[in-house]
């Protein structure tokens, strides 16, 4: 049996949905060069001042710098996150306006 024409395009770019980069828009995971030291975890508090403001480039990099984190994560209006917990990662939570709401570990 084939698969429509259509079908097949539609199924064969599943894969590379979640693939985007922080320059172009706020989704996925961004990680930190180098590697910081081993036993890193990260601390949301001071990127706090970041709530309120618009999700960006400049500002996921600075966010991720402040907690000492090794990735960052992006979250827009209606995502689903994996539910594991990792404790070297900061969490960026943003509003269909790009405006951030939350900003958390895990």
């Amino acid at each position: 049996m084939r698969m429509p024409l259509p079908v097949f395009a539609a199924l064969a770019a599943l894969p590379l949905g979640g693939c985007a980069t922080l320059a172009s828009a706020p989704s996925g995971e961004l990680q930190a060069s180098p590697q910081p030291p081993a036993g890193t975890i990260c601390d949301a508090a001071e990127a706090q001042q970041f709530i309120g403001r618009k999700a960006g480039e400049a500002i996921g990099r600075s966010a991720l710098a402040m907690s000492k984190a090794r990735n960052l994560r992006w979250g827009g209006p209606d995502t689903a996150f994996t539910m594991d917990y990792r404790e070297d990662r900061l969490n960026i939570v943003y509003d269909a306006k790009g405006t951030i709401e939350r900003i958390y570990c895990g």
